[in-house]
């Protein structure tokens, strides 16, 4: 009985003793230190749960078959971008920002496109009322892209114009995330009522083993659309859903989502469309040629994904000043393309730097681009929620303030019951981003984004005014204030901080 024990026990410390080892060679491998760091530590403390863990969400990489399909994605954006760029006069634009365009077309293959106009949207239901009034103007196709898409009744009207788009004959094609969605009341009642209308819709890296859909399940289509026609077109932080999400937890705290929407027209719609299509394709295997243009298609006879590309934008439809650019990211580009835009923005800056983010947790890069930014003599601006609503998050975040309030950050709370959802920031006065990415290291690698990067002093204008408004509702963080938190809150901060770098 002793030998059998000793045996076991033996053979426990050899198995140990390798899986440590191969922790060591394996897990650092193409990471950040500070997630390889993170995984080694989860692995050697807590070895079996740790390593159970890691195979089930260690790798950051979509299944072997959708990066095969993200190639012919790369394809067609690039396709879009090569007719664009060949004849682009720049000349206008300050240096950084003309590099900053051409590392965005590298990376997420779209080009920057003159022409555009567009206005912001903040209140929440009104949003949901524009957006439907827009799909009643429909006359050819909608594109409808949600993170998380539910019927219910705020989002009501939205439904409604969606059937009586199919009803007039109108292509209507939804996109929206399966595990988002899936958690959400009125899931069921949701699908049966796009089927009921008649609209073809399909889930966003669905996770159906079963039908062999699987992937790491923390990867998630994060992205919030809206195309019309190929004229009109909504991005930003929106999910279509009640702004309390529906949850228990939510309404009995009263909490209440706020949202910032761009409504966009010109031809950085047709940017925007391509990241719907390659979506699409990537979900169901099928081309959709809506919005593009019929002539050339016919002529070039190409119909593949690729073959699309150049036929998307049309600068007939030219109406404003602003700069766009859409830059597509996610698990299935090499580089974290958010990111890199962000960090090549603030180091860029000259005058002052506005963010907004409702879960900030930096990497090591950004925080240094801040506090490089600070120490330049550019003011930087963080506004943050006052409270939260996912504890980890929540707490992972807060690691950060003593370090941001020393370098100099101004950090505004903005204050409760509302969770400041929106994401979007300004640099100097004539360059703003706004999307569905949040400054968080799920954002820069596990979820799908798209973010649109905007030259335009007017545009600006009009996001100084919604930073403005927060500013006079919100409530500034000091140092000597964050100092008295209790020390049960640091320790809650920093076990969060770790727990966010495993990715």
């Amino acid at each position: 009985m002793f030998n059998n024990l000793l045996t076991w026990a033996t053979a426990l410390i050899v198995i140990d003793i390798i899986v440590r080892v191969l922790a060591v060679i394996f897990v650092p491998r193409n990471r950040k230190p500070t997630s390889g760091m993170a995984w080694l530590l989860a692995i050697f403390l807590i070895p079996y749960v740790g390593v159970l863990f890691f195979l089930l969400i260690g790798s950051p990489k979509l299944p072997r078959k959708r990066r095969e399909t993200q190639d012919e994605v790369t394809a067609f954006m690039r396709a879009v971008s090569i007719e664009e760029r060949r004849d682009q006069d720049l000349s206008g634009n300050p240096a950084w920002f003309n590099s900053l365009a051409e590392m965005n077309s590298n990376y997420g293959g779209l080009p920057l496109l003159h022409g555009s106009s567009g206005r912001l949207l903040e209140d929440y239901d009104d949003t949901i009322k524009v957006m439907a009034d827009a799909v009643d103007e429909a006359t050819d196709y909608v594109h409808v892209q949600f993170y998380i898409f539910s019927m219910d009744t705020t989002t009501a009207p939205f439904f409604d114009a969606l059937e009586r788009a199919t009803s007039r004959g109108v292509r209507v094609n939804v996109l929206f995330d399966h595990w988002a969605s899936r958690g959400k009341k009125y899931y069921k009642e949701t699908k049966a009522r796009l089927d009921a209308m008649g609209a073809e819709w399909s889930l966003m890296l669905p996770l159906l083993p079963l039908e062999g859909k699987f992937q790491r399940p923390d990867l998630r289509n994060h992205r919030k659309i809206l195309i019309v026609d190929g004229l009109v077109g909504y991005m930003g932080s929106l999910n279509m859903i009640d702004r309390t999400y529906n949850v228990k937890k939510n309404i009995e705290r009263g909490l209440k989502w706020q949202e910032l929407v761009l409504e966009l027209r010109g031809p950085g719609v047709a940017a925007l469309d391509a990241v719907f299509i390659s979506d699409w394709y990537s979900e169901t295997g099928k081309v959709l040629t809506d919005g593009v243009r019929r002539a050339e298609l016919v002529a070039t006879g190409d119909t593949t994904l690729s073959g699309l590309g150049a036929s998307i934008i049309d600068h007939s439809e030219d109406q404003g000043t602003m700069l766009t650019q859409v830059v597509p990211s996610g698990p299935g580009f090499e580089r974290e393309n958010n990111l890199r835009l962000f960090l090549g923005m603030i180091h860029a800056a000259q005058q002052r730097v506005v963010i907004t983010s409702p879960y900030f947790i930096p990497d090591e890069a950004l925080m240094y681009a801040i506090t490089s930014a600070v120490a330049r003599g550019v003011p930087v601006d963080l506004f943050v929620s006052e409270i939260g609503d996912q504890a980890l998050v929540y707490h992972a975040q807060r690691s950060y303030y003593e370090e941001l309030l020393r370098a100099g950050v101004r950090i505004y709370l903005y204050p409760a019951p509302y969770i400041l959802h929106a994401k979007h920031f300004t640099v100097d006065d004539d360059v703003a981003l706004i999307g569905s990415s949040n400054m968080d290291m799920r954002s820069f690698s596990l979820n799908m984004e798209v973010s649109m990067l905007v030259r335009d002093v007017g545009f600006v204008h009009q996001m100084r005014q919604v930073e403005d408004h927060y500013r006079d509702i919100s409530r500034l963080l000091t140092l000597d204030e964050w100092l008295k938190q209790p020390l049960r809150s640091t320790v809650l901060d920093n076990i969060a901080r770790l727990t966010s770098a495993l990715q």
